[in-house]
C-alpha cells in the first residue's frame, strides 16, 4: 500500500506538478481549502505527509500547522511547507512549530521527492 500525501495548495497548477512527480510512488490527494482539509483530517482520513502552502485565502498554512500539531490524533503528520516566502525569520518560525522542512518556490520537483522519501523512510 503506497504512502499518502496531502498538497494543500490553493493553487491546482502546483498540485499538478507535485502530483505528476509523486503517483507513480505515493498516493496524492489535494485540497484547495486549508478549512476542508482539516475537517477531512479530523474525521479520520490517515495521511503520511503534508505539503503546505503559506498563502492561501481562509486560514494561512501557518494556522492550518498550529491546529495540525495541537491535535493529539494529528501531530505526528510530517508538514513540509511550500512557500514563496523566503524568509529566515519564518522558516525559523514555522520549523520551530513543526514543520519538517520549508521549501521556497519555484522549487524543483525532483528535490521535493528526494526530500519526501527521506522523511518518510
Amino acid at each position: 500500500m503506497n504512502e499518502k500525501i496531502m498538497i494543500l495548495d490553493d493553487k491546482d497548477s502546483i498540485a499538478k506538478i507535485i502530483t505528476s512527480y509523486l503517483k507513480d510512488i505515493y498516493d496524492v490527494v489535494w485540497f484547495d481549502n486549508p478549512l476542508i482539509a482539516l475537517k477531512w483530517l479530523r474525521e479520520g482520513y490517515d495521511i503520511d505527509l503534508v505539503i503546505l502552502d503559506l498563502k492561501m485565502p481562509l486560514m494561512r498554512g501557518d494556522e492550518f500547522l498550529s491546529h495540525l500539531k495541537s491535535d493529539e490524533k494529528l501531530k505526528h503528520i510530517p508538514v513540509i511547507i511550500l512557500s514563496s516566502e523566503d524568509s529566515t525569520t519564518e522558516r525559523i518560525n514555522l520549523l520551530e512549530k513543526g514543520a519538517v522542512d520549508y521549501i521556497v518556490k519555484p522549487f524543483n520537483p525532483m528535490e521535493l521527492k528526494v526530500r519526501i522519501k527521506h522523511i518518510l523512510t
